[in-house]
């Protein structure tokens, strides 16, 4: 079976990473495609992924995303044809199903952002959608969209990838202890078509605690490592390429995250973790924070820093989404094998 993954952001990566791996594993041939937005290829590069990199990103400009669309549509298509993969398979590539569509083969299409308007498309010409149980069926039906092809995965998104590392790196953690406070900081989204709210936002705080504290800020793209790496920063650490995923969590006191995957990640894993988000909070945030898996303080001081610390240095990976996790990892490979070919 041919299996087309396009990984068109960089959170998608470790989503299907696993997935991908074992699929292989089991004698299924794996097509991956990208675009150059965020860490995506860094990323796909850092896990030894083999990738074709079609199209770029527009930017946050509407009407660039809007022209841009059938562009990169066009071009997967052109690159797929003759390769006649067997299905589709995305989180949140508003391309997947549509070249799905013109190829004339089904697709899987699965996103927690309900804010994205892209989905509209995508919900409209993917074959199954596959949401997060805590977002409401009628919350995409209500698009249109027909609810006997939209079904329910337990628990969150991350879960899925993250089931493998939770007991691992919660030993880790305990066993580094907290010799010194290490904050790791992920940025605005700021070419999200979604996200409506300030950009750079977290500068006067970092100003006022980079003295304090050892930060580490993970810029989503080359625009956000210049703006960290300016004068007045230089206390700041800035990597220039991607972190390993488990060194930020092994390594990690605190995480302040200003939206994205990141920040449930690490949220689920037990490291305590403050989101700082503006814009108007997804479903799963809001499910997260209500479990007390995830704090919300959208305008963090320097003075919440030291008390939050304090308040949450004992909390414990969330092994109930660990295990939802589980279930839908295989509930995910189990959907993808049902459109296997009897030969």
């Amino acid at each position: 079976m041919k299996i087309w993954f396009d990984l068109s952001n960089s959170p998608h990566i470790n989503m299907f990473y696993e997935m991908i791996c074992e699929l292989e594993k089991n004698g299924h041939e794996i097509i991956i495609t990208c675009r150059p937005l965020a860490n995506t290829i860094d990323l796909l590069d850092q896990k030894g992924l083999r990738y074709t990199v079609v199209g770029e990103h527009y930017g946050k400009n509407f009407y660039k995303k809007v022209l841009g669309f059938p562009v990169r549509v066009f071009q997967l298509r052109k690159f797929l044809s003759p390769l006649k993969p067997d299905i589709a398979v995305s989180q949140s590539s508003f391309h997947s199903p549509l070249v799905a569509k013109l190829l004339g083969i089904p697709s899987i299409y699965t996103n927690d952002n309900e804010h994205a308007l892209g989905n509209l498309v995508a919900f409209y010409f993917a074959t199954k959608i596959f949401i997060p149980e805590n977002l409401p069926i009628e919350n995409i039906a209500k698009k249109g969209i027909s609810r006997k092809k939209i079904f329910h995965y337990p628990g969150v998104k991350e879960g899925i990838y993250l089931w493998r590392k939770g007991e691992t790196l919660n030993q880790k953690r305990l066993i580094q202890g907290n010799s010194s406070v290490k904050i790791f900081i992920r940025p605005e989204p700021l070419t999200a078509q979604y996200y409506k709210g300030g950009l750079n936002f977290l500068d006067d705080l970092l100003m006022k605690i980079q003295d304090q504290y050892s930060i580490t800020v993970l810029p989503r793209d080359k625009t956000q490592l210049q703006h960290y790496k300016r004068p007045g920063m230089e206390q700041l650490i800035v990597p220039e390429k991607p972190l390993q995923f488990d060194e930020i969590a092994g390594d990690c006191t605190i995480f302040i995250g200003a939206g994205g995957s990141m920040t449930r990640e690490l949220a689920i894993l037990g490291v305590p973790t403050i989101s700082v988000y503006q814009d108007e909070l997804l479903a799963v945030d809001k499910y997260l924070i209500e479990k007390g898996v995830l704090v919300h303080k959208p305008n963090l001081k320097e003075e919440d820093i030291s008390v939050l610390i304090a308040c949450l240095q004992n909390k414990q990976p969330d092994f109930e989404l660990m295990q939802k996790g589980k279930t839908a990892y295989y509930f995910f490979i189990n959907e993808i094998l049902k459109f296997q070919k009897n030969d």
